[in-house]
């Protein structure tokens, strides 16, 4: 009995030895490491790759979309718009998701058809010159990105609501359009969030 119970001490003994260990080596050492790592090799990518204005305070992160509205509510002429948001109220990042909504989904169809309209409205163009992603939301809900068609078709009315010249607006949209990654993956994007942020210090 005296052996059964010094072979359990020993064995509760040794199994809180090995949890302390892994605790400490899992639990506080790796992680201390790996931070130590990231904020030596990729500090921004680290800290949440976080954009900021030209006074150095951030506005927000080159990985998660935002909306820019007017003080009602309404689509800001003056800026690039991104894509729709099916996150929360929009590219709300606590709710990342899509619609879940199939592609022959009535109230999908219905919705793509008002954001076509509304969107050749806003930007003076034609429907049929309206590309996918300015009428459908991405997977995640949070896509910080439009593509170069979808830029291209807002040009003329940024220009007109700052009053510069569409060559201005379009040589901005180029420095700030990505090509495929590897050359291959992907199409072209813009980041809009960067794309804003060149127009406002450009009119600053």
């Amino acid at each position: 009995m005296n052996a059964a119970r010094r072979t359990s001490r020993r064995t509760v003994w040794a199994a809180v030895r090995a949890m302390a260990l892994f605790t400490i080596l899992l639990g506080v050492a790796y992680p201390i490491a790996v931070t130590g790592v990231g904020q030596l090799a990729l500090p921004a990518q680290a800290n949440g790759s976080l954009v900021r204005d030209s006074a150095g305070s951030p506005v927000g992160s080159s990985l998660i979309g935002q909306q820019f509205l007017t003080a009602a509510g309404d689509p800001d002429p003056a800026f690039f718009q991104p894509r729709p948001s099916a996150a929360g109220d929009g590219y709300d990042g606590a709710a990342s998701s899509g619609s879940n909504l199939g592609p022959e989904n009535p109230d999908l169809v219905a919705a793509i058809g008002e954001r076509k309209a509304q969107v050749a409205e806003f930007n003076g163009v034609p429907e049929a010159e309206v590309p996918a992603d300015a009428v459908t939301a991405s997977s995640s809900g949070l896509d910080p990105h439009i593509s170069a068609a979808y830029a291209a078709i807002q040009v003329e009315r940024v220009a007109e609501a700052r009053g510069l010249s569409s060559a201005e607006v379009e040589q901005l949209v180029r420095a700030h359009t990505a090509g495929p990654d590897l050359g291959y993956l992907g199409e072209s994007r813009v980041n809009v969030l960067e794309l804003n942020l060149a127009l406002e210090q450009l009119r600053g």
